[in-house]
């Protein structure tokens, strides 16, 4: 099974940036690199439910946002080094909460994601 840790978060300033990253390791033989797997972040914020924050199809070809994240959040990834990014820019106190890292062989699907990280936590505050 895939292993999944993510790295990045603390404490930053309404308006500040902060870039998240997610190390992927445990490939099987048969998908053996992180090129075969559809990457995405999700966001838990204090007292409600996770939601699907971004995510990029195995290609890299596509990529969709929450509307909340649009214009100022980016997902990237780097394949060579088994590496998910999440770029943060102009971050809001309503950012705040943790942020999980997922993968899934295939598309995007937020509600069918197969392995997960345990999580970063982000608090944005003055």
């Amino acid at each position: 099974q895939l292993q999944l840790v993510e790295s990045g978060g603390g404490l930053v300033q309404p308006g500040g940036s902060l870039r998240l990253s997610c190390a992927v390791s445990g490939f099987t033989l048969d998908y053996y690199t992180l090129d075969y797997y559809a990457v995405a972040w999700f966001q838990q914020a204090p007292g409600k439910e996770r939601e699907g924050v971004s995510c990029m199809s195995s290609s890299g070809g596509s990529t969709n946002y929450a509307d909340s994240v649009k214009g100022r959040f980016t997902i990237s990834r780097d394949n060579a080094k088994n590496t998910v990014y999440l770029q943060m820019n102009s971050l809001k106190p309503d950012d705040t909460g943790t942020y999980y890292c997922a993968v899934r062989r295939g598309g995007c699907y937020y509600y069918a994601m197969d392995y997960w990280g345990k999580g970063t936590l982000v608090t944005v505050s003055s």
